[in-house]
């Protein structure tokens, strides 16, 4: 019989548990934390905090094609990471909102204090 934890407290455990959100947003969390595995998505964000930018631009300053970077934005768009709109014959893509700008910032916070 395997021995128990004398650490173990069922009813924090409990409480616990409570505070950890449900299936479905620990779903879509890990989709984006999975998004954010990629290089080109990462820097596309961070370019995105700078300056709303088109996708020739972000092309530009990647230097990469804009096949990479379309799919890497409908990525971030599908994710909610990135919105976009018309402005004339231009389509601009921007951060979401404040909670992906301080998502990016935090990370980067992070692994810089770890360097």
């Amino acid at each position: 019989m395997k021995e128990k934890c004398e650490r173990v407290n069922p009813e924090q455990t409990k409480t616990l548990m409570q505070k950890v959100p449900d299936s479905e947003n620990i779903t879509r969390m890990s989709a984006v934390f999975q998004a954010l595995q990629s290089d080109t998505r990462l820097k596309i964000l961070f370019l995105l905090r700078q300056k709303e930018m088109c996708v020739c631009e972000l092309e530009q300053a990647l230097e990469v094609t804009q096949s990479a970077v379309s799919h890497g934005l409908r990525t971030l768009r599908q994710l909610d990471l990135v919105r976009v709109r018309r402005e004339g014959k231009f389509t601009v893509y921007y951060i979401a909102d404040e909670h992906v700008r301080t998502l990016i910032e935090t990370c980067l916070e992070h692994v810089e204090e770890k360097s």
